[in-house]
């Protein structure tokens, strides 16, 4: 089954710009459409369709980067026949609307807005576990996010930032259920577009219960990217810029939620 969702992924990745449906990308895994949703769900974390969304923003988070075009001329090129939806679910999803994405990319100058705690002044709960990298005998950095969905989208809840192997710590974070996902990356010899950074490794740990006065557990190993790990979304600074690793990702005022 792994192997015909990874040819329905490859499918999306392809013809992410085509109006596809959920029996087309069944069609190509030879499967139900039915059948295909719940293994597709099982392996990925996610829907087929919510899949096809992260590819197509990620491509237009690319296009946006290294090409001139117009905001509007890149959301019919990713799929989309209507630029206020496109617009709000690249803002929902990545974090900035599409332009100041591009304008801020460009002037390395992605901050992060600092996290200012649960709303009402509730008590707070915190995450702290161990983040696992493979040793690639250079300089890494690993970026620790939690998120109340399972796509790395938009801005953390909480995040820490470490270099290497080691302890991580997630505070300030209000009560409910989040998914923590790390991602890895180099801290030498990044390449000059910011379009084509990837994280070296990834990580994933189950979904973990905060409680408001309380520490929950959660340890995080890291491995190489594969086909049915969902693009990331958001604009992890290292990834899209050279900005400071000295800075608490978290949730903005909500502006744009």
């Amino acid at each position: 089954m792994q192997t015909a969702v990874e040819r329905a992924i490859d499918t999306m990745w392809n013809r992410y710009h085509e109006p596809l449906s959920l029996a087309d990308m069944a069609d190509t895994a030879i499967l139900s459409k039915f059948y295909f949703s719940r293994v597709f769900r099982t392996l990925t974390g996610t829907s087929p369709g919510r899949f096809l969304t992260a590819i197509r923003l990620t491509k237009a988070k690319q296009l946006l980067l290294e090409t001139s075009l117009s905001v509007t001329e890149i959301s019919y090129m990713v799929g989309y026949n209507s630029l206020g939806t496109f617009t709000s679910r690249f803002t929902r999803s990545v974090g900035v609307p599409p332009a100041r994405y591009r304008a801020l990319s460009r002037g390395g100058d992605l901050a992060p807005s600092p996290f200012s705690g649960p709303a009402g002044g509730a008590l707070a709960g915190s995450v702290c576990g161990w983040v696992g990298v493979p040793d690639t005998g250079n300089p890494v950095r690993v970026y620790v996010g939690a998120f109340r969905d399972p796509i790395a989208q938009g801005v953390p809840v909480a995040c820490d930032i470490r270099d290497g192997s080691g302890p991580y710590r997630l505070d300030k974070m209000p009560e409910g259920q989040f998914h923590l996902r790390a991602a890895v990356v180099a801290v030498d010899d990044l390449d000059p577009n910011p379009s084509k950074r990837r994280p070296l490794f990834v990580g994933a740990a189950e979904a973990v219960a905060v409680r408001a006065g309380r520490t929950s557990e959660a340890d995080i190993e890291t491995r190489s990217t594969c086909t049915l790990d969902l693009p990331i979304l958001l604009a992890l600074p290292e990834l899209d810029t050279r900005n400071s690793p000295d800075v608490e990702l978290a949730v903005p005022a909500p502006a744009h939620r």
